[in-house]
């Protein structure tokens, strides 16, 4: 194996355990309020019903980049 694939198989298990952990996670948090906190549009007709997580989406992205600005320092 050529010596730069070492650094890529090593990624690989990292973004594979780091899955791995995000599934765990969404599988045992499961009925936690994310996707219907307020200011989260939900909007249902008949038999459609259509999510859009806006604050969801917003707070997520604060968590994830709170965590990777100190995964960084």
């Amino acid at each position: 194996m050529p010596e730069g694939m070492g650094g890529f198989g090593r990624m690989l298990m990292l973004l594979g355990g780091l899955l791995f952990l995000l599934g765990a996670a969404l599988t045992f948090l499961g009925r936690t309020p994310l996707g219907r906190l307020p200011g989260d549009i939900v909007v249902e007709r008949g038999n459609l019903t259509v999510y859009f997580p806006i604050v969801t989406s917003i707070l997520l992205s604060l968590i994830l980049s709170g965590i990777l600005w100190l995964l960084r320092r």
